[in-house]
C-alpha cells in the first residue's frame, strides 16, 4: 500500500506541475496568432486533464473507476503530445519554447501507458 501511496502522490505532483507548466506556456506564447490560439487551446485542455483525471483516478472507488480514469490519463497524456508534435512540426513557435513540456508528456504518457497495461493483467 505505501508503494502505492508514493506513486500517487509522485505522479499527482507531476501531473499538476506540467498543467502549471502548460497554463504559463500558453498564457505567454500562444495569443499571437488564431493557429497558436487554436492549437494552445487544446494543449491547455488536454494538459490540464492529464492532471486532473489522474487526480480522480487515485480517489476512484472501485479498481474498474481506477482503470477507467487511467485509460483517459493515457488518451490525454497522448493528445498533449500531439499537440506539442503539431506545434513543433509547423513551427509557429521555437521547439526551446516547449521542449521540456514535451518531454516530460512523453514521459507520462510511457509511465501510464505501462501502468495501465499492468493493471489489465
Amino acid at each position: 500500500m505505501s508503494n502505492e501511496l508514493n506513486f500517487n502522490e509522485k505522479y499527482r505532483i507531476r501531473t499538476k506541475a506540467l498543467a502549471v507548466k502548460i497554463i504559463l506556456f500558453y498564457s505567454k506564447y500562444c495569443k499571437s496568432s488564431e493557429e497558436l490560439r487554436v492549437i494552445g487551446k487544446q494543449l491547455l485542455r488536454s494538459g490540464t486533464s492529464v492532471a486532473a483525471n489522474f487526480r480522480a483516478a487515485t480517489r476512484a472507488r472501485s479498481d474498474a473507476e481506477n482503470y477507467a480514469k487511467i485509460c483517459i490519463v493515457v488518451e490525454e497524456a497522448d493528445e498533449t503530445l500531439f499537440w506539442l508534435e503539431i506545434l513543433e512540426e509547423t513551427k509557429l513557435l521555437d521547439i526551446k519554447l516547449f521542449a521540456e513540456i514535451k518531454q516530460e508528456s512523453s514521459e507520462l504518457l510511457k509511465i501510464f501507458a505501462v501502468t495501465k497495461k499492468n493493471m489489465k493483467k
